[in-house]
Formats: C-alpha cells, sequence, structure tokens
C-alpha cells in the first residue's frame, strides 16, 4: 500500500494542478457574468466544490473508520486519520466561501440556514474526530473512540444534502445534478466539472501522500519502513 501511495501521489498532484489552472482560466475569464448576481457568482467556483468534498471525505473518513472499528484494519485507521484534516478544510473552505457569496447574495455573511448550520455542525465532526483520536495515549483506543463518533455523524450527510428540500431554506436548490438538463448555462457548467475533477484528484492525491506518511508512522520500528524513509523505497 505504501508503494502505490508513493507512486500516484505526485502524478495526481500535477494532474489536479492541471485541471485547476484550466477550472480557474474557464470560470474567470471564458465563462459569462451572471444575469443576476453579475461576476459574484464566480467564487462558486471553489465554493460547490470544496461544499461537496466536504461530504465526500466524511463519507470517506466514516467507511474507512468503520472498517477499522470492525475488522480491526490498521489501514482503516490510517486512512480515517488522514482524512480528516482535509475534510475539515474543505469544510471550512466551503463556510468561508459561502459567507462571502452570502453577503452580495443575501445581504448577511451568516444566516442559521438549515443547509448553512448542518455544514458547520460537520466541520464540528471533523475537528471531533481528530480531538478524539488523540485524546488517549492509547492509539488503538482513540482510533475506536473516535470511529463511534465518525460512525454516529453519518447521519449529518443526508441532512446536508436534502436541507434545501425539507426545509424553507436561503440556500438555493442542485441547479447541476438536478433530474433533466441542468439550470446553468454549458459555458458555465464546463469550468465548474472540472473544478469539481480538479478537487477530486486534489483530495485523492494528498490523501494519498497523508496515507504513506501514517504508515510510515505506525510502521516506523519495520526495516521496511526505515528504509523507504531514508529513500531506498520499500512497500507494505
Amino acid at each position: 500500500m505504501y508503494g502505490l501511495a508513493a507512486r500516484w501521489a505526485g502524478r495526481l498532484g500535477w494532474a489536479a494542478l492541471g485541471l485547476f489552472a484550466a477550472g480557474t482560466v474557464g470560470g474567470l475569464a471564458l465563462a459569462p457574468a451572471d444575469y443576476q448576481m453579475g461576476d459574484s457568482y464566480r467564487i462558486l467556483y471553489v465554493h460547490a466544490p470544496a461544499a461537496w468534498m466536504s461530504m465526500f471525505a466524511y463519507a470517506v473518513l466514516a467507511t474507512a473508520a468503520g472498517a477499522g472499528l470492525v475488522w480491526r484494519m490498521k489501514l482503516g485507521d490510517a486512512v480515517a486519520r488522514a482524512c480528516a484534516p482535509l475534510g475539515a478544510a474543505f469544510t471550512l473552505c466551503a463556510l468561508v466561501t459561502g459567507a462571502l457569496w452570502g453577503r452580495p447574495t443575501w445581504g448577511t455573511y451568516w444566516v442559521w440556514d438549515a443547509r448553512l448550520t448542518s455544514e458547520l455542525v460537520l466541520l464540528f465532526l471533523f475537528l471531533g474526530y481528530m480531538a478524539l483520536a488523540e485524546a488517549l495515549d492509547d492509539r488503538r483506543s482513540g482510533a475506536r473512540a473516535a470511529a463511534v463518533l465518525a460512525l454516529v455523524g453519518v447521519v449529518n450527510l443526508p441532512i446536508i444534502h436534502f436541507s434545501v428540500e425539507w426545509w424553507n431554506t436561503l440556500h438555493q436548490g442542485a441547479s447541476v445534478t438536478r433530474l433533466g438538463r441542468p439550470s446553468i448555462d454549458t459555458r458555465m457548467l464546463i469550468p465548474l466539472l472540472i473544478m469539481f475533477a480538479a478537487f477530486n484528484v486534489y483530495f485523492v492525491a494528498v490523501l494519498l501522500n497523508r496515507v504513506s506518511c501514517e504508515l510510515l508512522e505506525r510502521e516506523r520500528r519495520t526495516r521496511w519502513a526505515a528504509e523507504a524513509a531514508r529513500g531506498r523505497g520499500g512497500h507494505a
């Protein structure tokens, strides 16, 4: 696993960089201004992918943590620990960019809207997982306690996703994933899809890099880890 992570992390990182460049040019220079929001909508090229990745990262974290809890998979614990800071960063990015977009659109940076509030809860879940995983001296016990929290927190994901349908919220509904034709101009949609791809590839690249570091930390007393740390390769 270490060899796979080390081999692909760099390649995917360069791919993510290319996608970010293409999406940025398309979103800032080629896409037309929105007929209602003008150019202020362009922050959505960061906000929407970050919001999606916050939920996706939590799903990965919960799945990996659950595998570590039920089947005692060390790799599951390593993936969950590696994923948590990434998910927290995506969630914070979604909240900050959403606030910046909300000010000219809604006239305020923050409202206790169902979508915004549940996204804030998601940030607390990421932070809670990281705190609980490090709270106990025994690394394994900390991983089990944090895994329980991660699994309980999964209930928040459908709340985030369906909040705009279940409650009367300020947050707009889906415009890309709606059934039928997306309610967005193709010239706006293509850069947005590229940015979604960029965020996903970036997530995988950084996750692989962090997982390889976690494996080295866990297995630092083994021969292969010592060789890998000295730059001579090795694999789990």
